[in-house]
């Protein structure tokens, strides 16, 4: 037996640090940074030049074929889209066949941390749009020290819904084009830098937090980390039920004239603010918690001899309370959550409520394209109008089969969380356009079928007061919630309050607030300024009435609802998910 002398020893340190230092040069993280709760990611430089990058080989990366039609360095400094680069970037342009799905990725050429963020497309999208809102203060995207990338969905161009007369151009705007753009730009990064990203996230809100927990449920191995916000989920209900009924409500039978115009909101904000705008002793400019305010619009009917701009009529009173319940049938039964747009919201009606009496209603431009194009596995009605939405249970049911491909309402993710996916979902509670209910909902169907405590492990909801559709809105509609997914799924330290902001018109901040995980909310200590988030504390409501939701499309949340869909010459042809024909109604 040989033993070790010092000089033995001495060398086996040394050896065994420049192991370690080899360790660190290459991808390992070492511990997390203090002050980004992110993982200590060396920074790595390309492999290759950025023109390279056209010639590469990417067959088999994904189901179609691949085209890089231009890689050209972009400075720091440079506007793309919504955004300024904050560093040089190479920035690559491609499409994915064998539809026209386009794709764009923007590569660091120095300091890249080993990370990979995908952005979602809102609306039909139909752009190339790279956009991290939610990101306001993380530090790899605010430092241009991350790989991002954005895709199309599928078309370009107009959005009225007639690219989906292609039977592909369906497919990748349900869920084949994030999958792809994923599969096309890791491999890229691979190639690029010589090694594949460390972390990869995704970060979306409507649409794009459709498309995000659309990537949780059907491809679970994509991302570690998921943001979705104020998500469409449940997108033909929505773009159908939901909107039209903010329409056809509104629309005197009579005359066909619009009964409640934009120049009322204001009014009718005002008083749910004095009805409600003050909670656990907070008069903060919006409605902090809308489970809490009763509301009543009866409360602004005209009395005798008042002028008319000040108060509602009955007809105007009723509207507001219609949209404010949401689509029923004759018998009232419920044709999308019980509220469809919460109280503190009315001031950001105007993207539905028209300004004159002959209109039209923004919500058409959310309606029509589907009922013309996208309510059919195969098939148009282009000449379809508002009158051709019936709000009854029989229409339901033949609206919603194409849910199956095109909604993301199954809350089963334990694919996802058995591979350390982290998912944190987010909504406005003054969201005008997709009902913050409809989020809540599938939070606790989540719960109900993988169990609160697994749930817990890897998922979190957090609610803004104040807040409309994907940030806007007059509450703390600034904040990051890219880096607390990204420390969730880095370092395991798990998301706890979000300071959230009122920036003013000069970019200072005026009021913080905590947002605190989903059902707590922030309760006023009584002392300090009610400005500073210093002075509030978490605090659980009793007795939550949004835990057993009911109505008619309970069912639309349930395991399994997806079927994988394949373009023939004469449209789609689906196979699984559920058959909805024997739907039932959850308890």
């Amino acid at each position: 037996m040989r033993l070790f002398r010092l000089g033995d020893v001495s060398r086996w340190l040394a050896a065994f640090a420049g192991v370690v230092a080899l360790m660190v040069m290459s991808a390992w993280p070492l511990g997390a940074n203090a002050a980004t709760g992110l993982a200590n990611l060396p920074a790595v430089l390309p492999a290759m030049p950025c023109a390279s990058v056209a010639s590469l080989d990417l067959s088999g990366v994904t189901d179609g074929t691949v085209t890089i039609t231009s890689a050209t360095v972009l400075p720091a400094g440079t506007v793309v889209g919504f955004s300024t680069l904050p560093s040089t970037v190479c920035d690559v342009k491609g499409t994915i066949g064998p539809g026209a799905s386009m794709f764009e990725l923007q590569l660091p050429t120095q300091g890249w941390t080993q990370r990979y963020l995908q952005t979602g497309c809102g609306g039909l999208c139909g752009n190339l749009s790279i956009n991290a809102p939610m990101a306001s203060t993380c530090v790899p995207v605010t430092n241009g020290q991350i790989a991002m990338s954005a895709t199309d969905m599928g078309h370009e161009g107009a959005n009225d819904g007639s690219w989906a007369l292609s039977p592909q151009a369906k497919i990748d705007f349900a869920y084949r084009a994030e999958h792809a753009t994923a599969q096309v730009s890791k491999a890229i990064i691979n190639k690029f830098y010589a090694r594949p990203a460390r972390y990869s996230y995704f970060d979306g809100c409507s649409d794009g937090g459709r498309e995000a927990l659309m990537e949780a449920q059907r491809y679970p191995d994509d991302f570690d980390g998921i943001a979705a916000g104020a998500p469409a989920n449940d997108l033909i209900v929505q773009n159908t039920f939901h909107h039209g009924w903010a329409a056809a409500v509104n629309i005197d039978p009579a005359t066909g004239n619009y009964i409640l115009l934009a120049d009322k909101l204001p009014l009718i904000h005002a008083a749910v603010l004095s009805a409600c705008g003050t909670q656990h002793g907070v008069t903060d400019g919006w409605v902090d918690n809308p489970e809490e305010c009763h509301f009543d619009p009866a409360v602004l009917l005209c009395k005798k001899g008042q002028a008319a701009a000040t108060c509602l009529s009955p007809a105007e009173a009723n509207v507001v309370r219609l949209i404010h319940d949401g689509a029923t049938d004759a018998n009232g039964v419920h044709l999308e959550q019980p509220i469809s747009r919460e109280w503190g919201s009315e001031l950001n009606w105007t993207i539905f409520i028209p300004t004159t009496a002959a209109g039209p209603s923004g919500a058409l431009n959310f309606v029509l394209p589907f009922l013309q194009y996208l309510d059919y596995f195969n098939g148009t009605n282009t000449n379809a109008t508002l009158g051709n939405l019936k709000f009854t249970i029989e229409n339901f049911m033949k609206t919603i089969p194409t849910s199956s491909y095109l909604a993301a309402t199954d809350p089963d993710l334990r694919p996802f969380e058995s591979r350390g996916g982290k998912l944190i979902l987010w909504h406005g509670l003054a969201d005008q356009h997709i009902t913050p209910l409809g989020t809540i909902q599938y939070y606790y169907r989540m719960q109900d079928v993988m169990g609160a405590n697994q749930v817990d492990q890897f998922a979190r909801l957090y609610l803004f007061p104040g807040v409309a559709h994907c940030g806007q809105g007059d509450g703390p509609n600034t904040f990051d919630i890219v880096s607390e997914v990204m420390a969730w799924a880095e370092t395991g330290s798990k998301p706890g309050k979000i300071i959230a902001s009122v920036v003013d018109s000069t970019g200072q901040i005026t009021v913080t607030r905590p947002v605190f995980p989903f059902p707590a909310v922030a309760r006023y200590t009584g002392s300090g300024s009610t400005s500073d988030a210093a002075n509030f504390v978490a605090y659980t409501p009793t007795g939550n009435s949004r835990s057993n939701v009911n109505w008619f499309g309970n069912w639309l949340y349930s395991p399994g609802y997806e079927s994988g869909c394949h373009a023939q010459a004469t449209g789609l042809d689906c196979k699984g998910g559920n058959d909805w024909s024997s739907y039932r109604m959850f308890p």
